[in-house]
């Protein structure tokens, strides 16, 4: 037996002897008890109507014992879309009036196009839901306005620094003040949601919550899996995910009334390029009624990760650690007098 083999061998052993028992139990009962699945170290928080679950850790997680035994991962995936499918279509049923939703969507470049017209086609799939969808063009010439669904607001935004990087807080401050619905939905432009997501988000928002973190499983396709999925070729469970993701917190998708998101001053823009932004926003989300129980499982498309993304000196996680250390209500007074100073044109 080769050295190499070894950790895998004994990782394959762990999983056989301390979780592939309970992982069989959960994909083989009848309830949703497989929300509960996560890794052997973390704990979770059932939610007060025990439909989801609230991850008692910091960050995100990935599901270990599907990166080992990757059938695990496929099965999982299997149960939480027979429960919740995912479904595209080219537009949402017509509607008039005000929207119940505004979905905010940023967007840059041309490369990660079909991957927004996926999403789109799994938003417009939202049933018992009147929502508008608004596409924020964060680049200095608008370049995917005529591709886009006609059902699809496109709002072109470029950053006053040409060469400056990728600002998502930019996007959704841009895009809450154009947006026609007292509830927002910041998504992602790679993230494609079962078709009672937004339904299920209005529930929570009705019943007292201000922010909805709906989030509990987050499955990243492999690029060839994705690209097939892409071209309607491959059914979204027709192979593993490359991994799980749990605990995204305000990453990738959730829902905030527009009203909540004034009082907490938007998200920061002095976030640029990949990460921090939302880990700073989430800590004063947590000021006002939230729902952090996920139960919704999200189909995550491939793309090549972005510039900083992974490396340990990227400068905007630093920044989040130091933002995180001030009071949340000193960080909300700071943010919401640069917000009222950027709608009054000062």
């Amino acid at each position: 037996m080769s050295e190499a083999s070894r950790p895998a061998l004994r990782e394959q052993l762990g999983v056989w002897l301390k979780d592939r028992w309970r992982w069989e139990r959960a994909l083989r009962s009848r309830s949703r008890r497989y929300l509960g699945l996560t890794n052997r170290s973390e704990s979770l928080e059932p939610a007060p109507d025990g439909s989801g679950y609230r991850c008692c850790w910091a960050y995100t997680s990935r599901l270990h014992a599907p990166l080992v035994q990757s059938r695990l991962g496929q099965r999982l995936l299997q149960r939480c879309l027979a429960d919740a499918p995912i479904e595209r279509r080219s537009a949402p049923n017509p509607h008039s009036g005000d929207p119940d939703l505004s979905v905010l969507i940023g967007h840059r470049g041309s490369e990660r196009l079909p991957l927004l017209l996926a999403t789109l086609e799994s938003l417009a799939a939202q049933e018992g839901v009147h929502l508008e969808c608004l596409v924020i063009e964060q680049d200095t010439t608008a370049r995917i306005a005529a591709a886009l669904p006609a059902w699809v607001r496109h709002i072109h935004a470029p950053l006053p620094n040409p060469g400056a990087p990728y600002n998502r807080s930019h996007t959704f401050n841009v895009g809450a003040r154009e947006a026609r619905s007292g509830v927002l939905l910041l998504h992602d432009n790679d993230m494609l949601v079962p078709r009672g997501y937004a339904q299920r988000i209005l529930q929570r928002i009705g019943a007292g919550y201000q922010i909805v973190n709906p989030k509990r499983f987050i499955f990243y396709l492999h690029q060839g899996h994705s690209q097939a999925v892409i071209n309607s070729t491959a059914a979204f469970d027709l192979r593993p995910a490359e991994y799980i993701v749990q605990n995204l917190e305000a990453g990738g998708s959730m829902a905030i009334t527009a009203q909540a998101y004034a009082s907490l001053g938007g998200m920061d823009e002095d976030f640029r390029g990949w990460g921090g932004e939302d880990n700073e926003f989430w800590d004063r989300c947590l000021t006002l009624p939230t729902w952090t129980w996920g139960y919704e499982p999200i189909v995550h498309l491939w793309h090549r990760s972005q510039p900083l993304k992974g490396e340990r000196d990227n400068p905007n996680l630093g920044r989040a650690r130091t933002m995180l250390q001030l009071p949340a209500q000193e960080r909300i007074q700071r943010l919401r007098h640069r917000s009222s100073e950027t709608n009054h044109g000062t």
